[in-house]
């Protein structure tokens, strides 16, 4: 049962400042609304984490002022992105701050995600006690990786992500978890997260849709 796991991961979420966050995603919403979209996805990306048993600690890398005071809020740790040199580098200086324990790193727009799917996977990534991810529901991105502990990150998100994690000699774990695998890049990723059941805070920008 989920209730008897032990919460040891520390989940690593990067965000982008909003003003340049998700570009493909615009239109999804009224353009005022649009910056307030990406805050709420990853407002219930990362309560989605934080209610999940298997993870003790979500850690946000970014550097806006507004969605590190709204994480901080709801119980994250957030650090400004040191490195400012993109994804990558902001997710592996996220996971030097776990101080040991093993790392997931998740992007900040998985509305629909359930915490038992999370756990479930990691369930999955720490039987393997090796580098893990899981792609997204298209299968040439990647929604999560993992990384037991004692053993980097390295991450290789990006544009063909799943096969450069693979390359890498990171596991593929193709398991059904639909509300994991469920990024939200275009509108009608929002249309499938929507349908599939999004978190309260994406639910709200929602409704400002005609």
């Amino acid at each position: 049962m989920l209730s008897t796991w032990v919460a040891t991961w520390t989940a690593v979420v990067p965000v982008k400042p909003l003003g340049a966050a998700k570009t493909r995603l615009r239109g999804a919403v009224p353009r005022p609304a649009h910056p307030g979209l990406v805050l709420a996805m990853a407002r219930d990306t990362v309560a989605a984490a934080l209610a999940c048993p298997s993870v003790a600690r979500v850690v946000a890398v970014c550097d806006d002022p507004l969605v590190r005071a709204e994480l901080v809020a709801d119980g994250a740790t957030c650090l400004p992105d040191t490195p400012a040199d993109g994804l990558n580098a902001a997710l592996a200086f996220g996971a030097r701050a776990a101080g040991g324990a093993p790392v997931v790193a998740l992007t900040a727009d998985l509305p629909a995600m359930r915490p038992a799917d999370l756990a479930v996977a990691l369930a999955a990534a720490e039987a393997l006690g090796r580098r893990a991810f899981v792609p997204d529901l298209e299968g040439s991105g990647t929604v999560l990786l993992a990384a037991p502990a004692g053993v980097a990150l390295d991450p290789h998100f990006g544009p063909g992500s799943a096969a450069a994690h693979l390359r890498s000699g990171a596991v593929r774990l193709d398991g059904d978890w639909p509300s994991l695998r469920r990024d939200v890049d275009t509108a009608a990723d929002l249309d499938a997260a929507a349908d599939l059941g999004i978190g309260p805070h994406t639910g709200e920008i929602l409704c400002t849709r005609a």
